[in-house]
């Protein structure tokens, strides 16, 4: 959760399913958080067949409201994407370092979790 607070100071999130979509099919590149709590499921059930295709990690969360706090809003949200870099603007050279290995981290903790599942 600590990367979302730090992705979301940098202006590296998108939140919401129309904006995850749109980044997805524009090529960004992350990973993607889901809310499982969705009441009707089909407004986020074309979320993951999007990632799996862009080859974007997604993971889901218990709550839409957690997601929402992790993010740094008040408001609920379904999913959020965690962008590698920001779409606008530049970070100093330490900061893409950073930010890069705590993505590359949990990226990797979420495929070993994956993978242990099934």
């Amino acid at each position: 959760m600590v990367y979302k607070y730090i992705a979301a100071e940098h202006k590296c999130l998108k939140r919401g399913v129309k904006e995850v979509v749109k980044s997805i099919r524009r090529g960004h590149k992350g990973l993607c958080v889901i809310a499982g709590n969705i009441s009707p499921i089909d407004v986020i059930t074309h979320v993951p067949i999007l990632c799996e295709e862009a080859d974007i990690p997604y993971v889901y969360v218990p709550s839409k409201v957690d997601l929402a706090t992790a993010g740094s809003t008040k408001r609920p949200t379904c999913c959020v994407l965690v962008l590698t870099k920001p779409t606008k603007g530049e970070l100093s050279p330490e900061e893409q370092l950073k930010l890069k290995a705590d993505y590359s981290h949990i990226v990797e903790d979420v495929s070993e979790l994956t993978s242990s599942l099934f």
